[in-house]
């Protein structure tokens, strides 16, 4: 995270929030897809994978390989994933194209296995979606931006109980952020409102 904690003017003239405005790929992002909605399944998994594989790690370091999470896991397909067994969690150990953790691989699997059973009762974007909170007012800075929140926590338990793994409160706020459930562009930001 930046030392700066309010918006960021970039030479394109647009203000950012200040992680936003620290890279290429960073800007692209931010400008683009943070705090926009994604819709089906497949995308909702991918982000609570992508999520889940970012725990510890800088998320530059999963964008940047974010084309080979893609490969790695059939395009986040849950079907697909659903039926790794343990020479695929083995094959996704050597990929070096992905974060090589086994843990958050085997939750990965876990959580595709948990996506397709949550299909009997509404689906996980249904699921996620139902914890959307009320819109509060606009972060100043980032200092105003917390790192979970009520609904964060509630989301986590749902998903916990539905079989689901590496799914904490404050990566599920991550989440909820990443996809437009909470709206936490800085008040400044030329991206404010953008959520769904």
């Amino acid at each position: 995270m930046s030392a700066v904690s309010g918006p960021v003017v970039g030479d394109d003239g647009l203000a950012r929030c200040p992680w936003g405005a620290s890279s290429a790929v960073y800007i692209d992002y931010h400008d683009t897809e943070w705090g926009l909605r994604v819709d089906g399944e497949a995308a909702h998994l991918e982000r609570l994978t992508l999520e889940a594989f970012q725990s510890g790690l800088s998320w530059l370091t999963i964008l940047n390989k974010r084309e080979s999470f893609r490969a790695a896991f059939a395009g986040f397909d849950a079907d697909t994933v659903a039926a790794y067994g343990p020479g695929d969690v083995e094959r996704l150990m050597a990929d070096t194209g992905i974060v090589r953790n086994r843990r958050k691989v085997e939750a990965a699997i876990t959580n595709a296995r948990a996506t397709v059973a949550l299909r009997e009762q509404g689906g996980l974007e249904d699921l996620i979606w139902s914890f959307r909170p009320e819109p509060g007012p606009a972060p100043r800075t980032t200092d105003d931006v917390p790192t979970a929140s009520a609904e964060s926590l509630a989301l986590s338990k749902a998903l916990k109980k539905a079989g689901f793994a590496h799914v904490g409160p404050t990566t599920m706020y991550a989440l909820m952020e990443a996809i437009g459930l909470v709206d936490d562009h800085l008040e400044d930001c030329h991206r404010r409102g953008c959520a769904a």
